[in-house]
Formats: structure tokens, sequence, C-alpha cells
């Protein structure tokens, strides 16, 4: 079908990193889209996407939430927030856990990540041991507010916060996830159904904890003005209202920004946002996809 000519400079496309075959479908097409209306491409890195997406402020036209979360967008008034530099980024997603530190726009050093699994990645597999739906922060993140008492129920449920006291920035959710797979094991599935909030909500209190705990330290050790939070597992409350309790507490001067949760996950606003700031054209033949492209530059 022809597809009219927009009134656009440039296709910004996620060339990594990711799984090859997703990163050369969305590559091929933005190169077809490219060649077809004779406009330059600017690769962008999906993590730098996650970097920015707190820059873009959502104020919605329409407050009738019965429309999907595109019309929403589509009828909302977007504006880009200002940051001052040097700043840090948390990055938590089901892929990655990284702390990223910016002198400047385009300007990246990852200086603390996973060692294994990732946070999202560890929502995932916890929420599956626990029997809950995918994607398992959305469904871990819910079951952990009930305020479900239960009855004739003393055990305290305890879970490792892995790593939080080590002298580095980075992180380590593999050993959380298999001490919670150990628990359930331990107590039955009619007991770990039982206990299914409780065990969420330390769950999640782990993931917090160290996330918040190594974020400020970073934030201290680097003298940041800007704190900005990303990535798909942004989306969760408690990691949110932590960071910002904190942030407020311990480093009451730093600029605090997080998305809107609906420009949380992977989204096309982001990587625009991250190309307007960091991209440089390209013609289409000169962009390929990256599975294991890192943000360091």
């Amino acid at each position: 079908l022809p597809l009219k000519k927009p009134g656009i400079d440039a296709i910004a496309v996620t060339y990594g990193p990711g799984l090859a075959p997703a990163l050369w479908v969305g590559v091929n097409f933005a190169r077809a889209l490219a060649v077809l209306w004779d406009k330059p491409l600017i690769p962008v890195n999906h993590m730098a996407g996650h970097f920015y997406s707190p820059l873009l402020q959502v104020e919605p036209r329409i407050s009738n939430f019965q429309f999907s979360i595109s019309k929403q967008i589509k009828n909302s008034k977007l504006q880009i927030q200002n940051v001052s530099f040097p700043t840090l980024g948390l990055l938590v997603s089901g892929g990655h856990t990284e702390l990223v530190y910016a002198k400047k726009h385009g300007k990246w050093k990852i200086i603390g990540e996973t060692r294994d699994d990732a946070a999202g990645e560890a929502f995932d597999k916890v929420a599956r041991i626990l029997g809950l739906p995918y994607p398992g922060g959305p469904a871990i993140s819910a079951i952990a507010e009930m305020k479900l008492k239960v009855k004739n129920e003393k055990l305290k449920i305890t879970l490792p916060r892995p790593m939080i006291a080590t002298n580095d920035f980075d992180f380590s959710f593999s050993g959380l996830k298999t001490a919670v797979l150990y628990l359930a094991r331990d107590l039955g599935k009619k007991r770990t159904k039982k206990l299914r909030p409780s065990i969420a909500k330390e769950f999640q209190n782990a993931v917090v904890d160290v996330l918040v705990k190594k974020t400020i330290r970073a934030a201290k050790a680097l003298k940041v003005k800007t704190v900005l939070l990303g990535g798909g597992v942004a989306a969760n409350h408690e990691l949110r209202k932590r960071l910002e309790t904190n942030l407020k507490k311990e480093l009451p001067n730093i600029k605090y920004l997080i998305p809107d949760t609906r420009m949380a996950g992977d989204n096309a606003l982001m990587i625009a946002i991250a190309a307007h700031f960091t991209g440089k054209k390209k013609a289409w033949n000169k962009v390929h996809a990256d599975a294991n492209l890192r943000l360091s530059r």
C-alpha cells in the first residue's frame, strides 16, 4: 500500500540490545521507510530510550480511561523536562538492571549492572513459582499490596538482599529467586498459595531495598544533580515511592525524574526522545541490528 510521506526530518529505530530477530524486523522496516520516504535513519540504543523516558511529561487532554493507552497518549500534551548533569540513571527492565552515569547527553558509563538475572526477569520467574500470571511485575506488585491477614500463620517470611552491602554498584537477583523457589518447596503448594501475599511482598521489598540502597550510594559517590528511573520495572509503585522517599531524606537537593507509568515499558516515544538528544543521522544501508549493544561510550 502507498504510504503518504510525512513531514518528518528522520526515522529513529532501535538497533539493540535485544533479540536479534526482533531487532532486525524493526531495523528492516525502518530502512524500507527511509528508502520510500527518502529520509535518514537515526539508530538508537534501546537502553538510551529508557534513560530518556522520564524526561517526557504527559499531560492528558482526556480523562476517559476507556480509551486505549495509545489513544490516551495521542490525545495528550507532551513536554520534555530539563535534566541537570551529571545524571545517574537506574534502568530496570526484564533484560537489564543497570546504573548509568552521564556527564552530558550521549556520554554514558555503566557503573553497575546485574551479574545474572535482571530485576524484571526475577519478578517474572518468582511470579511463575507463586502461580501468578505473566508479566510477573504487575502481578507481584498487586498481590503484595493486598493487606491480607493470614489466620493462624506465625511464619515470618524473610528473604535475602543479595549484594546490598558489597563495595560496588552491581546487582544479583538469581539467588533471591532461588530462595523463593526453595521456600515454596519447603512450604508445599497449599501453604505457599496461602502465604502468597506475604511472599510476594517480601520479595518485592528485597528487590526494592537493593535497588534503592545501591542507587543512593552511587548518587552520593558521584555527586550527581539528577536521578532518573527508567525501564519496565519503573512502573512499580513501591520502587518509585521508596526511591523518592530516600532521595528526599538523604539527598534533598537532587532532582528525581520518573516516567509516566504508561511510558515505563517499551515504546516508540522514548526512542524518539533519545534520538532527539543523542541521535546521529545515517544512510539506511549503514544501520544494522546489534543484539549485544552496550550503552557505554
